[in-house]
């Protein structure tokens, strides 16, 4: 099961009905916010810093799994050799 969120080089796939595309995913985030109130009291966030996230789970959108969530290699385009570079 997958529980960490794909890098460049990756992507989430269902191995239960081979989803590629749509994922529900439950994660909790830990940030430090700067809020500017204005003089009527209204908010907005100027700052955002990240300081620590975690996967709980994600799930396949179409069959609703998420026992089978995998990270797989993303595919290169027909055509690109990626040891050229």
């Amino acid at each position: 099961m997958a529980t960490t969120i794909p890098d460049d080089g990756q992507r989430w796939r269902c191995a239960g009905c081979g989803n590629l595309t749509r994922f529900d995913v439950t994660r909790s985030r830990r940030t430090t916010e700067f809020w500017h109130f204005d003089l009527a009291g209204e908010h907005r966030v100027e700052e955002t810093e990240l300081r620590a996230e975690s996967v709980e789970q994600v799930t396949c959108r179409w069959c609703g799994r998420s026992d089978a969530i995998e990270l797989v290699a993303r595919y290169e385009p027909a055509g690109v050799d990626p040891e050229a570079s």
